[in-house]
């Protein structure tokens, strides 16, 4: 099961290390998405955003885009900008989330995929470049969302987000910061926080799902 909201979270200021736009952004994310393409966690297969009218004061239009080059390649970043919505020329790009499936293991060690098993969205607003790194299923944590106690789950996959989690820290130069704490979990050095134990069990979260 899919949580609505992140059980963790990441969080990378990019302000210092690379310069605010579209073409930054999409080179940010290539870089990202190696890590995380390398560790089995996403395949990169299309974009998401949404088109900003400051003037107007929020969205004007969500937008998906099929990838068919790198995300560093000069033909998305045409693409996107392409696909402006005609009645709004003045339309601003300030971001986009990066989909695709990854890779989990079961308890019993079976490979499965997963749409969207983590997500990275990464920020072009002008004030400066930010990426942000999102899981919302409880496998990377020793419970369930119903409380019970998964080690095996926890052991086959939590390390490999560790891993590319620490790896995503020395691509960037930067280190993460832990994001907000959610109903469902949070972040805490590169994994997810253990929760509060009652007799063994985990919270049941499962009235939220």
């Amino acid at each position: 099961m899919r949580a609505p909201s992140e059980c963790a979270s990441w969080f990378w200021d990019l302000e210092d290390h690379a310069t605010p736009g579209l073409r930054a952004a999409l080179s940010a994310a290539a870089r990202m998405s190696g890590v995380l393409r390398k560790h089995g966690l996403l395949r990169p297969d299309g974009l998401e955003w949404f088109w900003v009218v400051p003037e107007q004061g929020g969205a004007v239009g969500k937008t998906r885009l099929q990838l068919t080059a790198p995300l560093d390649d000069e033909g998305t970043a045409r693409r996107v900008e392409d696909l402006r919505p005609v009645g709004f020329p003045n339309a601003e790009f300030s971001g986009f989330l990066v989909t695709g499936a990854g890779v989990w293991f079961d308890e019993h060690g079976v490979q499965r995929y997963e749409d969207r098993l983590v997500e990275l969205t990464v920020s072009a607003e002008p004030l400066g470049l930010s990426a942000d790194v999102s899981v919302h299923h409880d496998i990377w944590g020793p419970y369930d969302f119903s409380g019970t106690p998964h080690p095996d789950s926890q052991r086959q996959n939590a390390p490999r987000l560790a891993a590319a989690l620490k790896e995503l820290d020395d691509v960037l130069g930067v280190a993460a910061e832990p994001g907000e704490a959610t109903y469902f979990g949070v972040a805490e050095g590169h994994g997810v926080a253990d929760p509060e134990v009652t007799d063994g069990r985990g919270p049941d979260l499962t009235s939220r799902l």
